[in-house]
């Protein structure tokens, strides 16, 4: 009973000299797919992923790749696209707000909507708007060399031919986001990457995160 008592205590204490941080979860929790828990939990993760070479609470693009290789030079293609995606307000580095919008995307119960614009966004390299062929081309280079699978040059360029046919409805060359919604519907396995599982169950997933948590949901008020 003490030692319950001792960890309200610090709990309260904590709240009381950062009541913004938790007014910011609070927030996020209700634009996002994620609870107050969830949100306290992915904070913890954030810290360590922004703190892992430059100790700033931001993400860079070296702890980025680092997080995903163990290695913060690799260069891939694929995981910088990621990056640029998750760095919504396009200031070089990912904060707490823009990582958890980014991850919420990811949630099995965000909208498919939500999955398939974010999509859109990292194929469409240079942000015309519109996934070109040379485009395409280097995402699925960039992803058979992250699968390590080796593909012809011929097999790649029968990829591109189908995917463009298949489509490209109006016939310029180019997929358009509406054109790219239309296709996603006829092919919607192509979504399943865009789901993680254990997101809608992160504090079990991570328990230590749990035991570090500082407010319970039932405890926010807005």
């Amino acid at each position: 009973m003490r030692n319950m008592f001792i960890t309200e205590c610090c709990c309260f204490l904590k709240r009381l000299i950062n009541p913004g941080r938790i007014i910011q979860h609070a927030l996020l929790a209700s634009e996002t797919s994620f609870s107050i828990n969830e949100i306290e939990a992915l904070y913890d993760l954030f810290e360590r992923l922004s703190h892992a070479i430059i100790e700033d609470d931001r993400i860079h693009k070296e702890e980025f790749r680092l997080a995903l290789f163990s290695n913060s030079s690799m260069q891939n293609l694929f995981a910088d696209r990621l990056f640029d995606t998750f760095d919504i307000k396009k200031n070089g580095v990912i904060e707490f707000d823009d990582f958890v919008r980014s991850l919420s995307i990811f949630h099995p119960d965000a909208p498919e909507s939500d999955k398939i614009e974010f999509m859109f966004r990292l194929y469409d390299l240079r942000h015309t708007g519109f996934i070109e062929r040379i485009e395409l081309k280097k995402m699925v280079l960039a992803l058979v060399s992250e699968m390590n699978v080796d593909l012809s040059d011929d097999a790649v360029e029968l990829i591109l031919d189908k995917t463009i046919l298949d489509a490209d409805l109006n016939g310029d060359g180019k997929i358009d986001l509406e054109e790219w919604k239309t296709y996603i519907s006829k092919n919607p396995s192509i979504l399943k990457n865009m789901t993680l599982p254990l997101l809608r169950e992160i504090t079990q997933a991570f328990p230590n995160f749990v035991l570090n948590t500082q407010v319970r949901d039932l405890e926010v008020v807005l």
